[in-house]
């Protein structure tokens, strides 16, 4: 079964980037893209009643307006309970500031760090990890 993947990111530039990536590599079925935390968390809270409107994966920058990736992950921690479906999270960030990787690290819902620019073994990798 291919799966669902989010890219939650500010950057239009990136987003294209993102989709053309997540093609290439045919292993989710659909990409979303969302341009900051508060719509993507919107959506899935709204999505919380229904499983298959629920992503598998999420890719999730740090830095964004309006709602940012660790604000993000506070309100998806605060609705876990509603959520009866696995959601793999993964910062995806240009960030190299050691205390956001720490973070991510020690993040109980966050899987990995990745960094800026995505690549197609970067999705193998996380796809494989389901």
């Amino acid at each position: 079964m291919r799966k669902t993947i989010w890219v939650i990111d500010d950057d239009p530039i990136y987003q294209i980037i993102a989709k053309k990536i997540i093609q290439k590599s045919q292993m989710f079925s659909e990409a979303v893209s969302f341009q900051n935390g508060k719509t993507a968390f919107d959506t899935l809270y709204n999505s919380t009643q229904n499983n298959e409107l629920l992503p598998d994966f999420i890719l999730l920058d740090i830095n964004m307006p309006i709602m940012d990736g660790w604000e993000f992950m506070a309100k998806m921690t605060e609705i876990k309970t509603a959520i009866n479906k696995q959601i793999l999270v993964y910062i995806v960030s240009s960030s190299i500031a050691q205390e956001d990787k720490k973070k991510a690290k020690n993040h109980p819902e966050i899987l990995g760090y990745l960094s800026k620019p995505l690549s197609i073994d970067d999705l193998i990798l996380i796809a494989s990890n389901d």
